[in-house]
């Protein structure tokens, strides 16, 4: 891998594209040779590189906060927005988190080698389906750090080599993070290419990750809006996309005022920069005089803006007004829009026609009024009485998530190390021929 001084060197300078071309092919070769090898390692070799990654995320956590430190510096110096400088910040908490992640992976089953189905025909061949690696990932994210260490991670456990692209602004603190990987990989005896760091600010380099077809075999995109569609429109390979979070919360009339009130709170404003937080509240409009004014209120003491509709504003005299396009925005901000609607049919409409297809709640005790909002929302991810904020691989037991996919195509949901698998068919057989 570059070394840091190399990787200084190359954000310094303009990196002319015949160097950056040649360092891209570099990577993708030695990829290809470490996925090979990582495909056919034990699955106590892998469990072994996690658990020595983890230590190394503890032992050198004072240089990894350090690199962090120097990213949230520049930016802040280059105007950064408080939602995206909380996603970029590790601290001790975080970073111990970062390490029990890694650590959860491990203990998961392997996902390599599953018999997935298997059968005999009248003609006498045995004839498995088992699971494989993909083999090279390509993962382009924006910049949160802790997403360095879960795709790592979740690529090694999957058996699967990963080129790391993340967001400029996290460069130095992925960088820190990506060598206590590799030095993982180094003390379980598995190849330390199995992951590698672009390791250049550089867009261009990209564009050249999209379109290394035959080395990369899927690119996994995590970001906002733009960085998704961009990558949909030119890359060559096939994408698993991590769209935006535009997240709803119902609260159905038959809802328990006490758990609203605690869940509403949660799904806004516990960490609202993050893709499973709330952006829009819709509320029945026979409850919303009652229900709504004990839970704005929590809102706006934690902090929060309110933009509601007409009828919003009537009962709350703090609200601003909404408008079309509050209907659809991803804040990652405490920012909340509230619509009140006149029952679940209107409900349903409005999440199915501004959501994002990412992760929808109803608040409700009516067992009927659930059902039907599970079955007829579209989204990857639906709750009944619980948080937006449980949309996260760590809490549906997957240790980590490389992300939540919103396309209809599996993998749908978080995408954890089983997710990044595709399978191949074993056939057995005793001399037969076909007539």
């Amino acid at each position: 891998m570059t070394s840091m001084t190399d990787t200084q060197t190359l954000t310094r300078t303009a990196t002319p594209a015949t160097e950056l071309a040649a360092t891209m092919a570099a990577i993708g070769q030695r990829a290809r040779v470490a996925a090979a090898a990582l495909a056919l390692a034990p699955a106590a070799a892998k469990v072994a590189a996690l658990r020595a990654a983890a230590q190394a995320v503890r032992d050198e956590a004072a240089g990894i906060l350090a690199a962090n430190a120097e990213d949230l510096a520049a930016a802040t110096r280059a105007g950064i927005g408080a939602a995206l400088l909380d996603r970029l910040a590790l601290d001790p908490k975080r970073l111990a988190a970062v390490a029990t992640g890694l650590e959860d992976i491990a203990a998961l089953p392997d996902p390599i080698g599953r018999v997935l189905a298997d059968w005999t025909r009248p003609n006498g061949l045995h004839i498995s389906r088992v699971s494989v690696p993909l083999g090279v990932i390509g993962i382009i994210y924006e910049s949160r750090p802790n997403v360095t260490a879960d795709a790592g991670g979740l690529a090694v456990k999957s058996g699967n080599a990963a080129i790391l692209r993340g967001g400029s602004e996290s460069f130095h603190s992925s960088h820190a993070l990506v060598a206590a990987l590799r030095r993982g990989l180094c003390a379980a005896g598995l190849p330390e290419d199995a992951i590698q760091l672009v390791p250049t600010r550089e867009r261009a380099a990209v564009g050249m990750m999209l379109t290394m077809n035959g080395v990369i075999d899927i690119i996994v995109p995590r970001g906002g809006a733009s960085l998704i569609e961009r990558v949909q429109r030119e890359s060559r390979i096939p994408v698993i996309a991590h769209l935006e979070g535009l997240c709803h919360t119902y609260l159905h009339a038959a809802a328990d005022p006490q758990k609203a009130r605690a869940i509403v709170l949660n799904a806004k404003m516990r960490r609202v920069s993050i893709c499973g937080a709330t952006e829009t509240l819709l509320i029945d409009r026979t409850v919303a005089r009652t229900l709504l004014p004990p839970i704005l209120a929590d809102l706006h003491e934690a902090g929060c803006e309110v933009r509601g509709d007409a009828e919003v504003r009537a009962i709350d005299s703090a609200a601003a007004p909404a408008t079309e396009a509050d209907w659809r925005t991803e804040y990652l901000d405490a920012i909340l829009a509230v619509h009140v609607v006149g029952g679940l049919d209107e409900a349903v409409a409005h999440v199915n026609r501004y959501g994002s297809h990412h992760t929808d709640a109803i608040v409700t005790e009516d067992a009927a009024a659930a059902e039907r909002f599970l079955a007829e929302i579209d989204s990857a991810i639906v709750l009944v009485n619980a948080s937006t904020q449980f949309a996260d691989g760590g809490e549906f037991g997957m240790g980590a998530e490389i992300g939540i996919s919103t396309q209809r195509l599996p993998p749908r949901g978080p995408v954890g190390a089983a997710e990044l698998t595709t399978y191949k068919y074993l056939v057995r057989g005793t001399g037969q021929v076909r007539p």
